[in-house]
């Protein structure tokens, strides 16, 4: 009895077919090769006698599938490797009371594509193993990850009845009798993993009305596994869960079966932001006199027109780091050698030592060297002009403390270790201690933490006081130096020598 002709789906007839024959098999790794291919538009499973594979039948080959020129081409590099003169050897490994039959070994893979393919770089072998093994053309015998290693590990050729050209577009129904026939097995290999567990309960679930003909399926299904021989049974067990493997992944895999590129282009999706605007353009109707009918003109310009207006439109919202880090570069942009000629030329060019005697021509600042002042309290100090003046502000203000207590806490940290004790007892009795001699003033927190400090030293035994003190000059004395006449006429007059000299 045919199946395809009545029509009926693969899934309500496994139970009769294995009451008609019980000695059917699922697949023939040897024979299916010449009989991979099923009729064209079947689209349920055929009766088959012992040597012909019955399974989850594939749908009709598509030669029209944007994929199929590339499984052939995959399919033809599978082939030479299975050849049995100059292909990869393929072996049956004897382990600990078993046999491993039908395995070879991903470096002999890796070894046999550079050596037979245009294949210099052992990584680019391993990379095109990596995509022929996602595809599910050869699959690792203890692992659900399609991967290949270049090492000892085992792997096996998939039987070209499940090669991704017959274009099998698997149902849940058929994953669900492949797992529940899993939970009837009690070998350790036919385990589900927690993934598998997972969807198993989910579709139980899902299919809780038809579970029990499901169940019936995956026992018959059970009884036939259970005729075959040993060795046929373990490859054509892993050579199933490979083909689940490739249509059912593992989280965190690459499904190479879900998004077919034909499929996608018929869909005509939106782009994603844009509201009626599609990828595929309407199709044209033919006309006699080559010109598009009016409607169609009139809805490309209309994209075009929203399309224009999309491009305006900004789409990334800025965060406020790269609105800081766009401030920063445009407040430095004048000291930027790359767009601004620099001060003072390159001694390594020019052979002129300006840039190092500048400290000499200390009456002669430019006004670019003052205004960096205000940039941040660092680029005062870091300019010895700067920083000379800006002690005589703190000095006028009776705060000149402050800044001495912070170089001193800096120097300490680049002092050899044998003379941070005495260097910190030094700071101590100066800065901080009830009697010293030049008092700063920190807060009770930061006060308490340096006495602790104290009992311990070291060279960051300061780190608190001083980072209290640097936020008070911060915030206070250098914005205040800033609004000070000092500082102002200090930049007037760099203003006025400028003229000067222009």
């Amino acid at each position: 009895m045919n199946m395809q002709e009545i029509g009926y789906p693969l899934g309500q007839f496994w139970l009769l077919f294995l009451m008609e024959d019980s000695n059917m098999v699922t697949m023939n790794s040897d024979k299916a090769a010449t009989k991979r291919k099923p009729e064209p538009n079947n689209g349920g499973c055929t009766g088959v006698s012992n040597e012909e594979p019955i399974s989850i039948q594939p749908t009709a080959t598509t030669e029209e599938s944007p994929n199929h020129l590339l499984y052939k081409k995959m399919e033809k590099i599978v082939e030479k490797m299975q050849d049995e003169a100059i292909g990869v050897p393929v072996r049956t490994v004897k382990s600990f009371m078993s046999k491993i039959p039908s395995v070879f070994t991903g470096s002999d893979l890796i070894m046999w594509m550079m050596k037979n393919l245009d294949v210099e770089d052992q990584q680019e072998a391993l990379h095109l193993a990596h995509l022929m093994a996602s595809h599910g053309y050869f699959f690792p015998i203890d692992d659900h990850m399609l991967t290949v290693k270049n090492d000892n590990t085992f792997y096996r050729f998939q039987t070209p009845y499940f090669w991704p050209s017959n274009c099998w577009e698997p149902e849940n129904t058929d994953y669900a009798v492949y797992l529940c026939k899993r939970t009837m097995q009690n070998k350790t290999r036919l385990e589900l993993a927690d993934y598998e567990a997972e969807n198993l309960a989910r579709l139980q679930k899902m299919f809780s009305r038809k579970w029990e003909f499901i169940f019936m399926q995956a026992e018959a299904q059970s009884k036939v596994d259970k005729k075959r021989d040993k060795l046929e049974r373990k490859v054509l067990d892993s050579q199933e869960r490979a083909f689940w493997d490739v249509h059912r992944p593992m989280p965190g895999c690459v499904n190479t079966t879900e998004i077919d590129i034909k499929k996608a282009c018929q869909m005509n999706k939106p782009i994603l932001g844009v509201k009626n605007i599609h990828l595929v353009p309407p199709k044209l109707s033919p006309s006699t006199s080559g010109i598009p009918p009016k409607n169609v003109v009139e809805q490309l310009k209309k994209q075009i027109s929203l399309l224009k207006i999309r491009l305006d439109r900004r789409n990334i919202k800025i965060s406020k780091a790269a609105e800081s880090f766009i401030a920063y570069c445009e407040q430095y942009l004048e000291y930027d050698s790359f767009f601004v000629a620099p001060e003072y030329p390159n001694p390594w060019i020019s052979d002129s030592p300006e840039l190092w005697e500048q400290e000499k021509m200390a009456k002669d600042i430019s006004v670019r060297r003052v205004k960096r002042w205000a940039f941040s309290l660092q680029e005062l100090l870091q300019d010895p002009v700067g920083r000379e003046l800006f002690v005589r502000f703190l000095d006028k203000e009776f705060s000149g403390e402050n800044l001495r207590f912070w170089e001193v806490v800096q120097e300490l940290k680049a002092l050899p270790q044998s003379q941070v004790q005495s260097k910190a007892k030094e700071i101590w009795g100066e800065f901080l201690a009830p009697d010293a001699s030049c008092p700063i003033n920190v807060d009770s927190r930061s006060y308490e933490l340096t006495k602790k400090n104290m009992e311990a030293l070291d060279r960051w035994s300061f780190d608190c006081a001083a980072a209290h003190v640097y936020h008070l000059m911060k915030s206070d004395s250098y914005s205040r130096y800033l609004r000070s006449e000092m500082y102002k006429e200090f930049l007037n007059g760099s203003k006025k020598k400028v003229r000067k000299t222009n």
